[in-house]
């Protein structure tokens, strides 16, 4: 019954956020089918159909993303990852992000590898990271560490942005579940990236722990500490 429940919560969910670009687009498809965008305005309103594709998009790949956790239909096989070298290569891809946001973006650490599957682990802390730089403010920052620990191998991204109240921590995994839902469609995301944080931790037998501060920041931990992770950082 639950199940059924979150289904059609899920449903209901990809349904309006899809119909509302589709909206948009359509409405300003019909302006230019009619003639009446003063050719001054035809290249902004491209530009907003663009914006508005590219969005759904976005929303359609993490939907199949997602569905392939959830389903666990991950036909590839786990092998040793360098994480060091997986968030240097995450950072170099946000960094231009990160520079137009006006928040500074470092990454350090030490090796620590572990049975991984490469691109799903890049797309649970480019989602981490990415999230970081969004929910920032301009002179802010966002520190990557990587290595390993007493606890076992860990990612963590620490932040000094806009936080996340206490009550909401819990929820910011579920899908859909934006805590500024304005902020979040200003800055075109799908409400699914932690989703799939969540689903990918579970993949590779791996916590996410969270503490936050309204107005202070925010510290995410992805901590693998499964006995094959444990070995790695051992060795």
């Amino acid at each position: 019954m639950i199940i059924k429940i979150r289904r059609k919560e899920f449903s209901a969910n990809v349904s309006h956020e899809l119909k509302t670009p589709l909206t948009t687009i359509s409405g300003y498809a019909e302006l230019l089918k009619e003639g009446l965008v003063p050719q001054e305005n035809v290249r902004e309103v491209a530009a907003n159909i663009y914006q508005d594709v590219q969005r759904m998009v976005r929303l359609i790949n993490d939907i199949i993303r997602l569905s392939r956790l959830d389903e666990g239909e991950i036909s590839e096989s786990k092998e040793e990852v360098e994480l060091l070298d997986l968030t240097r290569t995450v950072c170099g891809l946000l960094s231009k992000e990160a520079e137009n946001n006006q928040v500074t973006l470092t990454c350090e650490g030490s090796p620590a590898g572990v049975p991984g599957i490469r691109h799903i682990l890049e797309e649970m802390i480019f989602n981490i990271i990415e999230n970081a730089i969004k929910y920032n403010r301009p002179g802010g920052y966002v520190q990557v560490q990587t290595g390993r620990f007493p606890e076992g191998i860990k990612v963590i991204v620490r932040d000094n942005g806009i936080g996340i109240p206490e009550e909401e921590q819990e929820r910011i995994f579920e899908r859909f579940y934006r805590v500024d839902k304005s902020r979040s469609k200003a800055t075109g995301g799908t409400g699914l990236g932690l989703s799939i944080v969540k689903h990918g931790a579970l993949l590779h037998d791996a916590e996410v722990h969270v503490e936050s501060e309204v107005g202070k920041g925010t510290v995410m931990e992805v901590l693998f500490k499964g006995e094959d992770a444990s070995s790695s950082a051992a060795s």
